[in-house]
């Protein structure tokens, strides 16, 4: 019998990070200017600079007035991400960062760069109270949620990575953002919310990129799925399901336990229905466990006709963990099982595995 797991779905107190204008709409960052004694047209100066330029050296803001720009930047941009490790991978188009919070708090972000887009993975949550046995984050434990800032600085910090060529293939920009690092983004459901708004807001209001190119993912919070269907988002919804039955996902994914299968793929149906936008299916194969041929056929039968997309992850195990990737020849089966079915399916292209690509990997071995 499995030994009940404490599912943690509101992070533990603790001191907030500092105002930032990336936690502010529009109309607040003009409030914020006002109260620190400037014109609320230096809002959208600021902005400028932050969400379309990049910059976060006040020296160049050279349009702010030099008697009140420290203030400004001092009140408006303070540092809340300060990178402690770098790791690059895949001839330097991967590129893995470990940012350290105001408050010590470690989290990680990935850049990926592919031909024709760039990928930025972030994190939601410093830690992440799931407790998945085969995922390092979930089993370091939830420290804090992250502000809206917090979650926008890791893009803003990549874009401008890619702005200034330093990323390998030249300049560039991102365009799609995954919700797929550390954390349960729908755990940390209203700040993830308002980033996705800051990602998506026009230039300079935001980073002006399309919601079509924003992933969140869940690992089945039922009632925030609801609630993302009515949001009016046009973001692609992805459930990190690993099992198709509810034995071996109460094991795998232990928020099972509260809300099964059946119930988590209704919600995410109804969200296809309203968004007309397929779902992804998230499914780390693990040898033995749950690549079985007919595991692969029960999955089938669960997704067959339905707006989906499956994508299999081959684990990228843990130090130490009796977890790890499953057998080539199962993988190609059970994609094979599933194509029989009808159901849409990719293997994710690996990335990052000598950089300790899994999400909390590279964290927990930074202190």
């Amino acid at each position: 019998m499995n030994q009940p797991v404490e599912l943690v779905f509101a992070a533990p107190r603790r001191g907030k990070p500092p105002r930032h204008l990336a936690d502010l709409s529009p109309t607040e960052r003009r409030e914020a200017l006002t109260e620190l004694g400037q014109p609320a047209y230096r809002a959208r100066q600021l902005s400028t600079h932050y969400f379309a330029r990049y910059i976060d050296d006040p020296a160049e803001m050279t349009d702010l007035p030099a008697t009140g720009r420290d203030q400004i930047v001092d009140g408006l941009l303070p540092n809340l991400l300060t990178p402690i490790r770098t790791l690059t991978s895949d001839g330097g188009t991967t590129v893995k960062s470990v940012w350290r919070l105001f408050d010590g708090a470690l989290v990680e972000s990935v850049l990926m760069r592919y031909p024709g887009r760039v990928t930025m993975c972030v994190s939601s949550q410093a830690g992440c109270g799931m407790a998945c046995p085969f995922c390092a984050t979930g089993q370091a434990g939830l420290t804090r949620n992250l502000s809206t800032a917090e979650i926008v600085g890791q893009v803003v910090a990549g874009s401008r990575m890619l702005a200034r060529g330093e990323v390998e293939g030249g300049p560039g920009r991102i365009s799609n953002i995954v919700f797929m690092g550390m954390g349960e983004p729908m755990a940390n459901y209203r700040t993830v919310i308002s980033a996705v708004r800051r990602f998506t807001d026009p230039v300079p209001d935001g980073l002006g990129i399309s919601q079509r190119g924003v992933t969140v993912s869940t690992v089945g919070l039922v009632p925030r799925i609801k609630q993302l269907t009515e949001e009016g988002l046009n973001v692609t919804l992805a459930v990190s399901l690993h099992a198709p039955d509810d034995e071996l996902r109460d094991e795998l994914v232990p928020v099972n336990t509260r809300w099964k299968v059946q119930e988590v793929l209704d919600a995410a149906w109804e969200y296809a229905a309203r968004t007309k936008r397929r779902v992804s299916i998230e499914y780390a194969l693990i040898r033995d466990i749950n690549d079985q041929a007919w595991r692969a056929d029960l999955l089938g039968e669960l997704l067959a006709g339905q707006l989906v997309h499956v994508n299999l992850i081959p684990l990228n195990p843990t130090p130490g963990s009796k977890w790890t990737a499953s057998r080539p020849e199962d993988e190609r089966e059970f994609v094979r099982r599933l194509e029989a079915h009808g159901v849409p399916v990719t293997v994710r292209d690996t990335r990052g595995r000598e950089i300790d690509g899994a999400c909390g990997q590279l964290a927990a071995k930074t202190s």
